[in-house]
């Protein structure tokens, strides 16, 4: 049997940037054996499978991999899937703003409903000289937080750093989760985030197998020009030892900024940038609601470019 894929790269607007992510059309249905089997081949951080949607709002069912584990939810093949559809929707002569099954569109824009793990995720994309150019995600889930059990020495040590180098002032370690948790570790600069490196036996020890095992280094400083954070992301337990752009991790950022900011009403944003230390720098884009003192949406938006296209030859 021969599957055809396409491969993009998101949080960027550029190839050999960004996270690289996997789309197979069509292929939703397979056993989900043959699915991991497959994304464990393609050995990406992620790899996505569609289907027809299940219901009469979705555009399409999106099954997520990454080389280990099936996910319920993530941001890069949200974001990705979103303008790779997009961009088959003008292809086959709809002009953007129809064509979908969300409505309320203006020229220049369209909205797709991805039917995820978590349910339905609403996903804006803009278009620029005709093409899908820009996708914005909402959170199916609004963020969940829980307070981080360990001592902070030892999540310095866990991440390779000394304790002096965590928790600024107003700032404490937090498990975070829009769908996805993650273990958010906020660190007093962009040099302490270079000079990450995660000891695999202590997470191992502290981390693996519980509730957000996936590790998030955060500082408020950032490098690029307008950038306000910059992050990393470690997730040995997906397979993905360090991940080039990670738009769950944003959506769980934005939850924990907005409580941070303590403001009671108004929009919030915030530019990540993330992958430098492997040279795969990615943009990721962040906005939280904030209504009668809570977070009442989160959304996470980024480019993405398609990179390549192929066939895989899998047994029948």
């Amino acid at each position: 049997m021969k599957l055809p894929f396409h491969t993009l790269d998101v949080f960027t607007d550029r190839t050999f940037g960004g996270n690289q992510l996997g789309v197979f059309p069509d292929a939703a249905h397979h056993p989900t054996d043959l699915l991991h089997r497959i994304a464990a081949e393609m050995n990406i951080a992620e790899t996505v499978f569609l289907g027809p949607p299940e219901t009469a709002a979705g555009a399409a069912r999106v099954r997520i991999f990454t080389p280990k584990v099936e996910l319920p939810f993530a941001g890069h093949p949200t974001v990705g899937t979103a303008i790779f559809l997009a961009g088959r929707i003008r292809a086959a002569g709809e002009r953007p703003g129809r064509g979908d099954r969300a409505g309320g569109e203006t020229p220049g824009e369209l909205t797709l409903v991805l039917e995820e793990g978590v349910g339905p995720v609403p996903v804006e994309v803009r278009f620029e000289r005709g093409l899908p150019a820009f996708a914005r995600f909402t959170t199916a889930i609004l963020p969940e937080h829980r307070p981080s059990p360990h001592a902070h020495a030892d999540l310095a040590a866990l991440v390779g750093l000394s304790a002096t180098d965590l928790c600024p002032d107003g700032l404490a370690p937090e498990m975070v989760s829009c769908g996805l948790p993650y273990h958010i570790i906020p660190v007093r600069s962009v040099d302490a985030v270079r000079r990450a490196t995660l000891d695999l036996a202590r997470w191992r020890t502290m981390l693996a197998g519980t509730w957000a095992h996936h590790v998030y280094v955060v500082s408020l400083e950032a490098e690029g020009e307008e950038v306000d954070v910059r992050v990393r992301m470690f997730a040995p337990g997906s397979g993905v030892p360090e991940d080039p752009a990670t738009g769950s991790a944003a959506a769980s950022l934005g939850g924990y900024l907005a409580v941070v900011d303590g403001r009671a009403e108004g929009r919030l944003a915030w530019t990540v940038e993330q992958g430098l230390e492997i040279d795969r720098p990615s943009l990721l884009y962040v906005e939280a609601d904030r209504s009668g003192g809570r977070t009442t949406a989160v959304r996470v938006g980024g480019r993405a470019v398609e990179v390549s296209e192929g066939v895989m030859t899998v047994p029948d």
